[in-house]
Order: C-alpha cells, then structure tokens, then sequence
C-alpha cells in the first residue's frame, strides 16, 4: 500500500473519530468528553494497542497539521468583529496577558523545580503556555527537549480546555475579559477554540492573548531562566 492511501486511510480515521466524539459531547457535556480530549486519548490508546508508529500515522496527520496554521489565521475575525469594545478595555487587556505570562513561565519553572526536575526538563517546560511552533523555538534556543516541550504544550492547552471553564464559573468571573484573557494566556490556541463557545468576546480576547503572550513569553524565558 503506497503512503497516499495509508495517509488517506489516517486521516479518515481521525476524522471519523473526532466526529463521534463531538456527539458525545454534544450528548455528555463535560471536561472528559471534550472532543480533542476524547479524540486524542482514542488515537494514542489505538496506535499504542496496533503498534503503529507515530509516523506511520502522521502520513494522514500531516494534512491535518496542515491547516493549523489558516486556523489560527482565521482567529483573526472574531477579533476583527470585537474591535471596538477590544479598544475599549485595552489597558486591562495587556496588563492581564503580561501578568498572565509570566505567572503562566513561573508556574511551570518553580513546579519543575520544586519536584527537584533536571535542568533540560525545566527548559522544556518553561513556555508549556504558548502556541506550539514558539514555544518549540524558545525552547530550543533554551537548551530544552523538543518532544518534551511538545508535550507540555498539549497538556497546558488540553487541561485548559477542559477545565478553564469550570475553574472560572468556581471563581465566579463572568466578564467575558476576563474570561478570554484567562483562557487564551494559559492554553493557546486550543483554549481558545473553547473560549470561542463561550462567546465572541471571550473568543476574541482569547485569540488575542495568545497572540501577544507568544511574544512576551518569548522575551521572558531567557531571562528567567537565566536567574536560576
């Protein structure tokens, strides 16, 4: 079978699956039945049982991959719609995505450290909070481990995901601000795919502080890294 075919029958399966679980959800609402949650626990349990190496998967996960990027490009009009009440709350925004980027680098160094992790470890986990391909860049400028730092960031954005929602309604914060900012600082693009279901503000302030956040992490690591 040529690697077309075994790429289109991947991508198929993956499709398929992220289908079914999107009924789940709608049927089960919960952090455990999200969708990407769901999908991926599926895809790595199957490739694992199988014994089908990652890259024989990625033939089909590749075209997926693909269109990450339009994706994140397409972020760009709810923020484009929210421009207006985005100008209004402006000051609040950026000094929510600097706070929200540093507390985002500080959690994951000290938690690193604090379970006594080696140098390499805390380096990968350092930008777990921003966009895949910056954080892999901060990362190997850094001196940490890509596939690790790969890691990290699914986790941070999965988790956010799955359970920002439910920690913002426990905290009682309802401004949909606050609520994209602390999202879309803390789980990149996927928490912002969240952010966006629950409302266009959240959404677009979410997708903004991913934005911005990227950058100002990536100033930030180095030097916090260079204090410890």
């Amino acid at each position: 079978m040529t690697n077309f075919w075994i790429g289109i029958i991947f991508l198929t399966i993956s499709i398929v699956v992220y289908a079914i679980t999107k009924k789940i959800y709608r049927k089960y609402p919960n952090p455990f039945t999200l969708p990407i949650f769901l999908t991926s626990g599926i895809l790595i349990i199957g490739l694992g049982v199988s014994d089908i190496s990652y890259q024989s998967y990625m033939l089909g996960g590749q075209w997926i991959d693909l269109f990450l990027g339009p994706i994140v490009v397409a972020l760009a009009l709810p923020l484009y719609r929210q421009l207006d009440l985005i100008k209004k709350y402006a000051q609040t925004i950026f000094i929510g995505i600097f706070a929200g980027s540093i507390i985002g680098i500080i959690t994951g160094i000290i938690g690193a450290k604090i379970l006594g992790f080696e140098d390499w470890i805390i380096q990968s986990v350092a930008a777990k909070s921003v966009t895949t391909p910056v954080a892999l860049s901060i990362t190997d400028t850094a001196g940490g481990n890509l596939s690790f730092a790969a890691v990290f960031v699914m986790i941070a954005g999965i988790s956010g995901a799955m359970f920002g929602p439910l920690i913002l309604r426990l905290l009682r914060i309802k401004h949909p601000v606050s609520r994209g900012l602390g999202i879309g600082t803390a789980s990149h693009a996927i928490g912002t795919s969240k952010a966006l279901e629950l409302g266009d503000l959240d959404g677009a302030v979410s997708a903004l502080s991913m934005t911005i956040s990227a950058v100002v992490v990536s100033f930030l690591v180095p030097l916090f890294l260079s204090l410890l």
